[in-house]
């Protein structure tokens, strides 16, 4: 278990590893329940409104997204801040990372896995559709990574099991329900392929976006003012 090591997380915090591969298998069990529970959100969502499935997926999987955007922007201001005071640079990555990573695992990753199981999707990029609605969440993400760094309170609160799960939870919410909402509206009947293809699509992602990116560019900046 990650928490047996020094080097994890104490009294169920996780904290930084000493590499990428670290961080992604302390988060992978996170990952395993939260697609898992994404899962069982989605099988009621279909049993009680079948007829409306497809359009409801639609309008959920923008609210999930949009809410993966300010966790995301949460974790990567306040883990960059624990590492380096540069307020610029901070602003940056704050906005940079999310907006790539959130792309990566609700867009990008999912439209891929289903063409690789066979299915005709369609691709549909929201910072480009609706940014209005996107750049809110974004910037109340960065705003709130902000002041949560001013606080120890917070910061252990952040770096607790319970975020994560929340956090990798929203990001296959997204996932799943971009699957539905653009073209594979079937996918019970290959439900062990999209498992497993959920887990690698929200872990690597969210690992790299809340902790491995903001570090390891903290510790750059720190190094070059040496």
């Amino acid at each position: 278990m990650c928490c047996e090591s020094e080097s994890h997380c104490e009294k169920g915090q996780l904290e930084r590893h000493n590499t990428i591969i670290d961080e992604i298998v302390c988060h992978l069990p996170i990952a395993i329940f939260s697609v898992a529970m994404s899962m069982v959100v989605l099988s009621f969502l279909y049993y009680v409104n079948p007829a409306e499935n497809k359009l409801g997926a639609y309008r959920l999987f923008h609210n999930f997204h949009y809410l993966h955007l300010l966790f995301a922007a949460t974790g990567t201001v306040l883990t960059f801040r624990r590492y380096s005071k540069n307020k610029m640079l901070a602003i940056i990555i704050g906005f940079l990372a999310p907006a790539f990573f959130c792309t990566l695992s609700d867009m990008i990753l999912p439209y891929f896995s289903g063409r690789l199981l066979g299915v005709d999707m369609s691709f549909h990029w929201c910072f480009v559709k609706k940014l209005s609605r996107v750049l809110p969440f974004v910037f109340a993400g960065m705003l709130n990574g902000w002041l949560m760094a001013d606080h120890d309170s917070n910061k252990h609160l952040f770096y607790s099991q319970g975020f994560h799960f929340l956090h990798i939870f929203v990001s296959a919410m997204a996932s799943i329900l971009y699957l539905v909402s653009f073209g594979f509206s079937n996918w019970y009947n290959q439900i062990g392929f999209v498992f497993i293809l959920l887990i690698f699509v929200v872990l690597a992602p969210c690992t790299l976006s809340d902790i491995v990116v903001p570090m390891i560019f903290a510790r750059r900046d720190k190094n070059t003012k040496k």
